[in-house]
């Protein structure tokens, strides 16, 4: 990636700022009195854990919300934006974080969904397909613009969202979490996308939990924690360390292997199996992959998008089917059984899209967290609150879930609580193997800390954790053994004493850091 602006602060115009902006939601204060600067053809990135109120402002500077007190100044003039057309009219446009697609339209239709390019005879379909086909090759993507978004993955979903945005000529971008989702190749594009942007003068207001991978675009370094500005420094003032202090307060890690348990019999043994890609059943996107993990132990499953990494994983919980090859949970074959008696049976998966499969939106927290155990609280026709009250009180509890209690909305959490969430959903069903696909995507470092201790601690109760990454600081938290998958394949195997590079190179990743 190429280095960083290295231009010295103060040296840039501003061209919009908040002064003093307050919100308040009843009695709690998600901002309090916050004051920064964007800067023309400049990345300004804001850095805080989930809650420090990053998404609030940006919501004020896009005009989905308005401020409880202070300005906002755009070119010198205090304004007041209305809505989201309000600001994007004024050049401000935003990308959320959460994925706002319609699935069952197509990804033209998404692009220009509300602001359809008209002919004399109705929508010029021809022009949009045209204009979104350049955009997507702009992001590096072959995707043919008619097809429909529900037959994308993730990452190219999120991509769609990036790609909606830049269609509007914007002055100033916001992009949440933009590479939440994406490759390392992926962002690699997106990255180059931004610096075509800001060398046209376009600014560009950045928020990410990846925060390495931040610092690879930053200008201007913004540090928000509980609602206040804790510090603010241009990127050649700053580091990964100051960040993280900035951040929680101290230096931070994401933990270590744990320790305590015996490790003995196999959980799960994983024999020769395959999973065919759905669009091109010919073709085997999980070859002939085998794989034994202990009770106790954790082991990382470290590989690049397309890798087959959730492919595999959805496959161990049931989601698709294997084409060949044996499951064994606690020595029984468990591959011909349904999602819901793999579970019964003591298997459990944490999905990568926790919004999409994970959680139940219009449920509330403890609903939520009942939900996949059920049967252990319903007596005949009836549900047993009492018993269902216990299951939920617990799962607060053990996951250390930060909530006004079970009865509070799933959407008034963070992100790392509603990950924590779906985590004692699944323990709630009391497995012997859990699978985690991404556990740690579009958290912060503070929440990423607690899902991993968390899962050390149940590891250590004698739980057998396997959790896949893209991110290779997540392989050296609490893995005991790290696999690395390629092409459907395992090409290596590492214990937590193994250098980065070596976990690249097994990958077929270019070492680019």
């Amino acid at each position: 990636m190429s280095a960083p602006s290295t231009r010295g602060p103060g040296v840039d115009e501003v061209v919009l700022s908040a002064r003093d902006v307050v919100k308040t939601y009843g009695a709690t204060q998600a901002l309090k009195g916050v004051a920064f600067d964007i800067h023309k053809g400049r990345v300004t990135t804001l850095f805080g854990e989930n809650g420090a109120g990053k998404s609030t402002l940006m919501k004020i500077l896009s005009g989905v919300e308005q401020p409880t007190s202070g300005q906002v100044v755009l070119d010198g003039e205090t304004v007041e934006f209305s809505s989201t057309v309000d600001a994007r009219d004024r050049g401000i446009s935003i990308i959320h974080q959460e994925l706002s697609l319609a699935p069952n339209l197509s990804v033209r239709d998404n692009l220009f969904m509300g602001r359809e390019l008209r002919a004399p005879t109705g929508v010029d379909y021809a022009e949009e397909t045209r204009q979104a086909r350049a955009v997507l090759e702009e992001l590096g993507q072959e995707i043919d613009p008619t097809t429909p978004v529900a037959d994308l993955r993730v990452g190219q979903q999120q991509l769609v969202e990036i790609a909606r945005a830049l269609l509007v000529d914007s002055r100033i971008l916001i992009m949440d979490e933009p590479t939440s989702a994406l490759s390392a190749t992926e962002v690699e594009v997106l990255f180059g996308v931004i610096r075509d942007l800001t060398s046209r003068g376009v600014s560009i207001v950045y928020i990410s939990h990846h925060l390495e991978e931040a610092l690879e675009v930053t200008d201007y370094a913004v540090v928000l924690r509980d609602g206040s500005i804790t510090a603010t420094a241009h990127r050649s003032e700053i580091d990964l360390e100051w960040v993280v202090q900035q951040m929680v307060g101290d230096a931070y890690d994401l933990g270590t292997p744990p320790t305590g348990y015996e490790l003995t019999a196999p959980a799960l043994q994983v024999e020769g199996v395959s999973v065919a890609d759905v669009e091109n059943p010919e073709r085997s996107v999980v070859d002939d992959l085998s794989l034994e993990v202990r009770a106790g132990e954790v082991v990382c499953i470290y590989g690049l998008m397309g890798a087959g990494r959730t492919e595999l994983l959805e496959a161990l919980a049931g989601r698709v089917p294997i084409t060949g090859g044996r499951v064994l949970l606690k020595g029984e074959d468990v591959a011909g059984l349904t999602i819901a008696e793999r579970i019964a049976k003591g298997l459990g998966l944490v999905p990568e899209d926790r919004q999409r499969d994970g959680l139940v939106q219009t449920m509330t927290v403890g609903s939520n967290l009942s939900l996949a155990a059920l049967r252990s609280f319903v007596k005949g026709a009836l549900v047993s609150r009492r018993g269902e009250k216990a299951v939920v009180d617990e799962g607060i509890r053990s996951v250390h879930v930060k909530t006004a209690g079970g009865g509070a909305a799933i959407g008034s959490l963070s992100g790392g609580n509603q990950q924590k969430v779906v985590i004692g959903k699944v323990l709630a069903t009391h497995p012997d193997v859990i699978l985690l696909d991404e556990p740690s995507r579009g958290i912060d470092i503070g929440a990423k800390g607690e899902v991993f201790r968390l899962l050390a601690e149940k590891a250590r109760d004698g739980l057998a954790v396997v959790y896949s990454t893209s991110e290779l600081n997540e392989c050296f938290a609490i893995a005991h053994r790290i696999v690395v998958m390629s092409r459907g394949r395992i090409t290596a195997e590492f214990g937590p004493d193994v250098r980065k590079d070596q976990i690249m190179a097994a990958s077929g990743e270019a070492l680019t850091h």
